[in-house]
């Protein structure tokens, strides 16, 4: 049984429906190194995702801070990085154009909600920055020098996790919408710090996935365009796990 990663579009079925044969005659010229993706070159477009995702953070950050309204970003931003993924998802050859978007509107997004946070806590966000950081270097440590296996079982409980915070999320975030229910997870009470605990730790499990489908990626020389779409993967997950500290954060600070 084949489990996917928690990301639409960072999974097994899309890599490996991408693969392409490792030698490939075509009109006497075959497909050379430098076609092929990789887990360095991965690493590279993930760095320059950041980058793109960080400068586009100062813009609402600045505004926030500068008395401009930075709502219609923040807002805009989430929606067109949301589109995007989905566009992406269905098209991965776009990756390459559709990355560095998503990354610019997310920035948008995240430079916005950030700045709300910090002004209502401040100093939450250096913080939330640092946890997010520190997560990431040590499941990549774990995964690097093998640690943690990326087994069939594994992926089966992070996957089943996933969709059900997912589903729980959704289900919430409706019933919400059309009735004066609160979920749980709002508020600062044990139960709701004890949800944030278990989302951040599924997230940070799913780190570990998109190790695993980067690096399979590469062993099986998929197309260049692949690093691109793999490092919009990771991005993702890590912007989620950057929300949900966050927002477990803000939740201890409001108890104080």
């Amino acid at each position: 049984m084949n489990f996917n990663s928690k990301n639409p579009f960072l999974n097994s079925k899309r890599f490996s429906s991408n693969t392409e044969p490792r030698t490939e005659v075509h009109h006497a010229q075959i497909i050379d190194y430098n076609q092929e993706m990789t887990v360095s070159g991965t690493i590279n477009k993930t760095a320059i995702l950041f980058l793109i995702l960080c400068g586009a953070a100062m813009v609402t950050w600045w505004m926030t801070f500068n008395g401009i309204n930075p709502m219609l970003p923040t807002i805009g931003g989430a929606i067109v990085g949301f589109i995007l993924v989905l566009v992406s998802s269905f098209k991965p050859q776009l990756s390459p154009y559709l990355a560095p978007g998503y990354a610019l509107f997310e920035g948008l997004f995240i430079g916005g909600i950030s700045a709300i946070f910090e002004l209502k806590f401040p100093g939450i966000v250096i913080n939330a920055v640092g946890a997010t950081l520190v997560t990431f270097l040590v499941c990549l440590g774990l995964y690097k020098f093998r640690i943690v296996k990326v087994t069939e079982q594994f992926k089966s409980v992070v996957v089943a996790a996933t969709l059900a915070i997912a589903t729980y999320y959704l289900i919430s975030w409706v019933v919400s919408m059309f009735t004066s229910w609160t979920p749980v997870h709002y508020g600062n009470s044990m139960m709701s710090i004890g949800i944030s605990v278990f989302v951040i730790i599924i997230a940070a499990l799913n780190l570990f996935l998109d190790f695993d489908l980067i690096e399979k990626g590469a062993r099986e020389k998929m197309p260049k365009f692949m690093e691109w779409y793999g490092a919009m993967g990771l991005m993702i997950t890590l912007v989620w796990l950057y929300i949900e500290f966050l927002r477990l954060l803000s939740k201890l600070s409001s108890k104080d």
